[in-house]
């Protein structure tokens, strides 16, 4: 039976429930309170990463987030302020933070990679959105010291063991495989089982695509109030309009805390801002790297090559440190001597905001507390990679189908 739904959310996690949701059937109106040129589904790095397999929230992080704090050029930021949810969040994130919890996740961090990469692969193949970059030349991981070797080596195993693709390079296989620019690393673990993206030339195609089949998309619009009867969402108020509704998928992001807070629901969730700088002349490089002692990433996309990096909780805002940007830039030449990012490649770098869990899962399910809201947030890092299998199984849950793997990890409710 086909139902009206509302997404208030057009990032990716968005718009790919929108996608799958429109072709079960259902008549879908998205709302953001953006124009959809800008955030995280935006300027992140493009990966689809099964190799992405430790969750942030792994032993020592609180650790190394206390000694970064009072460096705001550091690549791990936790801004010194006064903020109850904060304190709650770094609580459950600590909670979070252990062997036995982290080895639970991997599993099934893995799982719903594969299945989002796999269904990147089936939307190219659909030509619904024409044809995009959508590429499968792994993630090399990049390392200087024999500590970053040893400690990426750990993951390593674990992903193989889960069947993942991965081999070792030496220097002389690192500059066979990335010929044309000089890399200054010791070698790298090749993440076989990768893939990369360009975010902004898929992002205005899947808009595009969805608007043609009848996906109502309304920018500019932000949710000001949702209305209950009988533990159900029967309409929701936005700063333009009132919207009647059979389902509501919340899918914003960053903002998804403020508006569960506002049906009485607990969704622990921090904004961890995101940094890129885009460099538009040919480098010579042509394999996604993540740089580990820089802790950043280098992505060839159409057009241009990224550089993207950093994890600033700071509060939802869009204020760009430049010395975090300086930060990315210099971390850039360290492993790539021979370039150097321009003043104005520099000026033009953005920032977007990543929703981030204390327990480093998604929130994809429905409410227990309102029986048409459905969560698909919370993505971290990885919500550009998630993006797909989340709408996936958004739709299904919608449907009451069988879900194309076990989502009882992501529960919205849980605790911490």
């Amino acid at each position: 039976m086909s139902k009206n739904i509302v997404i208030i959310g057009g990032g990716i996690v968005g718009l790919s429930s929108a996608y799958f949701l429109q072709k079960a059937g259902h008549q879908i109106t998205v709302i953001d309170k953006s124009d959809i040129t800008s955030g995280a589904s935006f300027v992140n790095a493009g990966y689809l990463t099964p190799s992405h397999i430790i969750p942030m929230a792994s032993p020592g992080m609180i650790t190394k987030g206390l000694k970064m704090m009072f460096d705001s050029a550091s690549p791990f930021y936790m801004k010194p302020r006064w903020d109850v949810d904060f304190f709650k969040w770094s609580w459950y994130f600590k909670k979070s933070s252990t062997n036995t919890k982290v080895e639970k996740a991997i599993p099934v961090i893995k799982d719903i990679n594969i299945l989002s990469r796999d269904l990147f692969e089936d939307i190219k193949t659909s030509g619904d959105l024409g044809d995009f970059q959508l590429e499968r030349k792994g993630l090399l991981m990049l390392y200087k010291t024999q500590a970053s070797y040893e400690h990426e080596m750990e993951v390593a195993q674990k992903a193989s063991f889960l069947g993942l693709e991965v081999n070792e390079l030496d220097k002389s296989q690192l500059s066979k495989i990335e010929p044309n620019i000089m890399i200054d690393a010791k070698g790298a673990i090749h993440y076989e089982c990768d893939g990369h993206t360009t975010p902004t030339e898929i992002m205005p195609k899947l808009l595009h695509y969805l608007r043609s089949i009848g996906v109502k998309i309304l920018t500019n619009e932000e949710v000001i109030d949702l209305s209950l009867t009988n533990d159900k969402v029967d309409e929701i108020r936005t700063s333009k309009d009132t919207y009647k509704v059979d389902e509501v998928i919340l899918a914003a992001g960053s903002w998804s805390g403020k508006i569960a807070k506002q049906l009485k629901i607990k969704l622990p969730l921090q904004a961890g801002k995101g940094y890129r700088i885009n460099v538009e002349r040919p480098l010579g490089i042509t394999m996604p790297a993540i740089l580990m002692e820089s802790s950043m990433a280098v992505t060839p996309m159409k057009g241009f090559t990224r550089f993207a990096g950093t994890m600033e909780f700071s509060g939802i805002n869009n204020y760009i440190r430049k010395e975090r940007v300086e930060a990315i830039a210099a971390g850039a030449q360290k492993y790539y001597p021979e370039l150097e990012i321009t003043a104005d490649e520099k000026s033009n770098a953005q920032a977007g905001l990543r929703p981030v869990t204390p327990d480093g899962l998604p929130y994809i399910g429905r409410s227990s507390k309102i029986h048409n809201l459905t969560f698909a947030t919370g993505h971290a890092m990885m919500g550009w990679s998630l993006g797909p299998a989340t709408g996936k199984l958004v739709s299904e849950i919608i449907d009451g189908k069988k879900t194309s793997m076990d989502i009882s990890a992501f529960l919205p409710e849980r605790s911490f």
